[in-house]
């Protein structure tokens, strides 16, 4: 029986490392480092279509917790993360942005997966018992993320028919 556990516990160590040791992994932390404590997501969410400039960045999130840490709970958190940064940047006359600077999704999403191949076991017993509200959350944020983008466009073209009948 201690066999078992120490071979599980070497299995686990010898994940840790190839996790760690991973370029996306350093990837991950380089993003959440520009991102959150660098504040250049709110300063993206002031320009058009910077918030979808910054969701991109999610992909070696979503790469590293879906292939190196091969989780579907953390995916799903990390997924519902960065919607609802989506959805708060898309709030309009710039709510959205200065809620930016506050939710830092960057770095919660880092410190999720840093628990991940840790082992800490009181983010993955909250991520794991989360993941069906999770599937239920990102639902919500899809639909919710539709409307903000229809708000958006509604606001933008009466903005510009404003703007041309100044001049016609």
């Amino acid at each position: 029986m201690q066999d078992s556990r120490l071979s599980k516990a070497q299995l686990r160590e010898a994940r840790r490392l190839r996790v760690e040791r991973a370029h996306s992994y350093h990837i991950v932390k380089r993003i959440a480092e520009w991102m959150d404590r660098y504040y250049l997501d709110p300063i993206l969410g002031f320009i058009p279509a910077g918030d979808i400039i910054s969701a991109g960045l999610i992909v070696p999130y979503l790469y590293v917790a879906s292939f190196k840490v091969q989780s579907i709970p953390l995916t799903l958190a990390i997924l519902c993360n960065v919607l609802l940064d989506v959805a708060m940047g898309l709030i309009p006359f710039w709510i959205g942005d200065i809620l930016d600077f506050f939710h830092r999704s960057y770095v919660r999403n880092y410190k999720l997966i840093v628990g991940f191949v840790e082992g800490d076991e009181e983010i993955i017993r909250k991520v794991n018992k989360r993941a069906i509200w999770m599937v239920v959350l990102l639902i919500v944020l899809c639909v919710l993320i539709y409307f903000l983008f229809q708000l958006a466009g509604m606001f933008f073209t009466s903005v510009i028919g404003f703007i041309s009948g100044l001049f016609s």
